[in-house]
């Protein structure tokens, strides 16, 4: 008699394939195992992939919901999912054919989780970091191979990523490595890292001077391909003409807000001209991470006071400058995995204006950082958000819900925008309506990026007319404007935020329509983060006991 595979052992399994093949996002996961070794992205190892998921797939479907429990069952389907997920990228998407910022992000993220955390003693570290530079060329080979005619919008994003990671190499990583006493080990450093500069200076000009000149390709998924994502990766079935009109419903409700606050501010002036007015307050170029680091213990305060998710008493959060090769991003918390033996700081990232730039750019820059709008900011990536959210994660029980490889983009963006709503609800911007006016610009930019990127991939809006929807709808500036339309072009789950925002908000109101009086905000959010990262199907059923399907009005 057949005996149904027990579903922990194969879980199990499919971590350890997970980890052995993606060593970059194992170390994010605070599994060490491969930290000395990049991806190996030759088509024979992609392949090989496809060939083991496929593999994977026809174990879990052999495993019987009879010998399962009723979580059991629930965590198959999650599994499901997450399989068919990696190979419609893998098979259908392609990154690895069409982008070369793939290989840019990888490269850069491996590196800067030896840099950055303290997981391991320098030496070891330093180690690692030797390895992963010597296989630099080898990956770039890999890479170069595999991409033939990508887009020409994702050769400019990706070489200029690259450009990022030379800056990383020899500027950061010799800080990061700074109290390393082994002269012998330092001297491989440097070899090493003279080496993997080298190569990736003949990989972008490869990317200028070859394919660009030649290309022809369109950055586009296509709707039939934006849906299958959202479907297979996401556990999301509406599909991009659905979520297009949601996008354009709360657009438009939330336009509305910005009008009535900014005439809160002052009745006589245009709201764009009141928004100005706003974000004309903003710290000096300098002095972002000691004013964003003492909004910190503020929003702490604030949220402890007002009884709103269970603060972990074990906390270590670093407010810093942004390294170069994060710097196309205005803001975001580099967090150690959960499954890391001991607490390590996590990193908070700002973007400061650079001293090098004109001083008409480096104002424009922080007039996008000004004093309303970054309290968002921090909620969105410090506390209630991100960090809070990681710091819930280390202490879910469950290895499946643990793990950061399953952790969808909807919950995981969706929580941290929804936390920005969260404390601005609970009366943290009660006395300031420029504070109110900044959180409803950050729900307007999410709302263009939802519109953008379905309009940008499902549709034919243009990079040119992006920006502009952008400029007109979101109030952006022009440099931040074309940096939202091309990421646009490589990101498709930055439709994301607004997505998963939603859906938390209808799940809380779902709930406490059920529960009533014996509602508690606390005790809801405290729930939501001890299920781990999840998809939003599943915590609707965990919370309610439906289908999850009914995800969205």
């Amino acid at each position: 008699m057949h005996t149904s595979e027990p579903l922990s052992h194969f879980i199990d399994e499919y971590l350890e394939f997970l980890y052995e093949n993606a060593p970059t996002a194992a170390c994010g996961d605070g599994m060490h195992a491969h930290d000395d070794r990049l991806e190996d992205v030759s088509r024979t190892a992609i392949d090989a992939q496809g060939r083991e998921l496929g593999g994977f797939a026809r174990r879990l479907d052999r495993i019987t919901t009879r010998s399962l429990t009723a979580e059991e069952q629930l965590e198959r389907r999650m599994l499901a999912d997450h399989i068919r997920g990696r190979l419609y990228e893998l098979e259908e998407v392609r990154p690895w054919e069409r982008d070369p910022r793939h290989y840019a992000e990888l490269l850069a993220t491996s590196l800067a989780g030896q840099a950055l955390f303290n997981h391991a003693p320098v030496e070891e570290r330093a180690r690692r970091v030797v390895s992963k530079l010597r296989q630099t060329p080898r990956f770039l080979e890999a890479a170069a191979a595999n991409v033939e005619d990508p887009p020409g919008i994702l050769i400019k994003t990706g070489a200029e990523m690259f450009d990022g990671v030379v800056a990383f190499i020899e500027r950061d990583l010799p800080r990061a490595f700074r109290r390393l006493e082994d002269l012998h080990l330092l001297g491989d450093l440097a070899d090493a890292a003279t080496e993997a500069t080298e190569a990736i200076n003949r990989h972008n000009d490869h990317l200028r001077g070859t394919l660009a000149p030649r290309s022809r390709a369109t950055f586009r998924l296509g709707r039939e391909r934006f849906d299958g994502r959202l479907r297979h990766r996401e556990g999301i079935g509406l599909g991009a003409e659905a979520l297009l009109a949601i996008a354009e419903r709360e657009l438009v409700r939330e336009q509305s807000r910005f009008c009535e606050v900014a005439a809160r501010i002052d009745a006589r002036a245009e709201p764009a001209d009141v928004w100005r007015q706003v974000k004309a307050r903003h710290p000096e170029p300098g002095a972002l991470v000691q004013t964003v680091g003492d909004q910190l213990s503020d929003l702490v305060s604030f949220i402890e006071r007002n009884a709103l998710v269970t603060l972990p008493a074990d906390r270590s959060i670093i407010v810093a400058s942004t390294p170069d090769f994060l710097r196309w991003t205005q803001a975001g918390v580099w967090s150690p995995g959960p499954f890391e033996p001991k607490a390590v700081s996590c990193y908070y990232y700002l973007t400061d204006a650079d001293p090098a730039w004109p001083a008409e750019r480096r104002e424009e820059h922080l007039r996008e950082l000004n004093f309303a709008t970054l309290w968002s900011v921090s909620a969105h990536e410090a506390y209630p958000g991100h960090y809070l959210h990681f710091l819930h994660q280390r202490g879910v029980r469950s290895t499946l819900r643990k793990s950061l490889m399953f952790a969808p983009v909807s919950f995981v963006e969706g929580w941290a925008h929804y936390a920005e709503h969260m404390v601005m609800e609970a009366g943290l911007a009660r006395d300031d309506d420029a504070m109110e006016l900044g959180q409803i610009v950050e729900t307007l930019l999410r709302l263009a990026r939802l519109v953008v990127g379905i309009r940008l991939h499902a549709d034919d809006l243009s990079v040119e007319q992006g920006v502009r929807f952008f400029r007109e709808e979101a109030y952006l500036e022009e440099g931040s404007a074309r940096r939202e339309a091309e990421r646009g072009t490589f990101d498709p789950d930055y439709t994301l935020y607004s997505v998963g925002r939603l859906m938390l908000s209808k799940l809380r109101e779902d709930l406490e329509a059920r529960e009533g009086s014996g509602f508690s905000l606390k005790s809801f959010h405290d729930r939501l983060l001890g299920h781990g990262s999840i998809p939003l199907w599943l915590h609707r059923t965990l919370f309610l006991g439906d289908t999850g399907d009914d995800l969205l009005d």
